[in-house]
């Protein structure tokens, strides 16, 4: 049975912190996540989340979500932000996590690139996804050995 912690409420590396918002429990399609608050010396420049387990929805959504605020973009915070969550999915006893982007956000796709992941393929999400009738773009899926 899934537990959350208060370990990795506050986590800080140099200037960045990332501060929790709140702990979702898993939905009837989702799975629990930690969702942060990204600060550089204090100030809010983006959010990052963090699914724990894996599921359909996964390969095609990921394993992180994050969103930087367009003033603050080009920085490298979303890669440090994905960097200081694995240690998250460690303790959960993930070994691998899916990180995917829509095929036509470089930004996001530099960023998966730079922490290693490995390309797995560019593929239409199917019917059966929760965001298939969203219009979803085509996805990029990464895997990234933690």
């Amino acid at each position: 049975m899934f537990s959350f912690t208060d370990r990795f409420d506050r986590l800080t590396s140099g200037p960045m912190t990332l501060q929790i918002i709140e702990k979702v429990p898993a939905g009837p399609d989702g799975l629990p996540f930690y969702f942060y608050d990204i600060l550089t010396g204090g100030q809010p420049v983006g959010k990052i989340s963090i699914r724990v387990g894996g599921n359909f929805h996964t390969y095609y959504n990921g394993n992180i979500g994050y969103e930087v605020d367009e003033p603050h973009r080009g920085h490298g915070y979303a890669q440090a932000a994905c960097r200081m969550v694995l240690p998250v999915a460690r303790y959960h006893g993930m070994a691998a996590l899916y990180l995917t982007c829509a095929e036509g956000n470089i930004a996001s796709r530099r960023t998966i690139e730079h922490l290693g992941a490995e390309f797995l393929e560019t593929c239409p999400v199917p019917r059966e996804y929760f965001a298939w009738r969203e219009g979803m773009e085509r996805q990029r899926i990464y895997r990234l050995a933690i």
